[in-house]
């Protein structure tokens, strides 16, 4: 989704040195691929009826120009994998959504996630429409492996991409969305849709608050939002907003969830300085303080994640490019996730 590769080197730096960072988390073992058939990414990992259940976007080559605005990433599909436990075969559900099932979708079927609810299980998925504006879609199962139903609209008031949903102890559940450049969300920051704005908001506004990533409470029904989105507020120590111009820390696309000893942990990447990071909060909706880097940066260009607790362990899903050595064609991996005795998570080093 952009031009080239920032200096690692340089991108290690940056994450070893923030404020309140934990330390690394050494891993020199080699992590290999999940998945090798073809290629995945953005792997969404969930939990269901004991088996461990993971929904990526499908990378394919389509011989698109590469552009900031991931004109290259063309996938059309998607598949569920499903394992027994963490390092178990891999079993292959097969395709459980195409885009020509999609009644208002065009191309561009990005990074999905998956949800449960009163016997229905939902997937989750950003699309281009007919008139090439991302929205968010859902369909829905009976199975965790899928085949999934597209709704046959999009989820009203939604827009961007990056779907992902989160369920409380109380059983209520979020969605937080967005993403910047390609995924679009810098052009919807007035709340009315602007498609002369590229990448961000341009010269000007570097010094202001960051675009932040979106939130809003769902329905019981799990198919539509139950309020307006809201903006998700990363703040530094102090308590001040995280800047446009700070891009190490600043949100721009993969928001994910995940509750740890009463505390919420938003985490996410930095796109261009490609990292992935996390702040923590009280709530839901936040705010978030900024406490770190989970991952400096891994073989590629874009990062997206997920992170999921497997019997007492907990794991962090992630893509590389390993296998083809290109930008847009990626394969998932997992790893295992550490923290401190504060609950600080530690550094890992792909």
């Amino acid at each position: 989704m952009r031009r080239f590769n920032k200096n690692l080197i340089i991108s290690f730096l940056i994450a070893v040195t923030v404020s309140g960072q934990a330390i690394c988390q050494k891993t020199p073992e080699k992590i290999k691929p999940l998945v090798e058939g073809i290629y995945t990414a953005d792997p969404s990992a969930h939990v269901f009826n004991g088996k461990i259940y993971i929904y990526p976007s499908h990378d394919v080559e389509a011989e698109v120009p590469q552009d900031d605005e991931g004109g290259h990433f063309q996938m059309r599909d998607y598949h569920v994998y499903s394992m027994d436990k963490i390092g178990g075969k891999v079993t292959d559900h097969g395709v459980v959504l195409d885009v020509k099932d999609v009644p208002w979708a065009d191309k561009q079927m990005w990074a999905p996630d998956a949800a449960y609810k009163n016997g229905t299980y939902f997937l989750y998925f950003p699309a281009k429409d007919k008139e090439g504006v991302f929205r968010i879609g859902v369909a829905t199962s009976k199975a965790p492996g899928g085949p999934f139903k597209a709704q046959a609209k999009p989820i009203e008031g939604s827009y961007s991409i990056d779907p992902a949903v989160f369920t409380d102890a109380n059983g209520k559940s979020y969605m937080y969305l967005g993403g910047i450049w390609g995924g679009q969300l810098q052009r919807w920051h007035t709340g009315v849709y602007n498609k002369t704005l590229k990448t961000d908001l341009g010269k000007g506004h570097e010094n202001e608050p960051a675009l932040s990533a979106k939130v809003a409470l769902m329905k019981e029904d799990m198919l539509s939002f139950a309020e307006p989105l809201r903006d998700v507020q990363i703040l530094d120590a102090t308590g001040k907003p995280l800047l446009a111009s700070d891009a190490s820390r600043r949100f721009f696309e993969g928001a994910w969830m995940h509750r740890f000893d009463g505390k919420y942990y938003f985490s996410y990447s930095t796109g261009d300085t490609h990292l992935l990071c996390y702040a923590e909060g009280t709530s839901p909706y936040g705010p978030f303080t900024y406490k770190g880097v989970i991952m400096t940066p891994v073989e590629g260009w874009t990062t997206h994640h997920s992170i999921v607790e497997v019997k007492g362990k907990w794991y962090l899903f992630y893509h590389d490019a390993e296998l083809s050595g290109k930008t847009h064609l990626r394969n998932i991996k997992v790893r295992e996730l550490f923290r401190d005795s504060n609950g600080n998570i530690k550094t890992i080093t792909p």
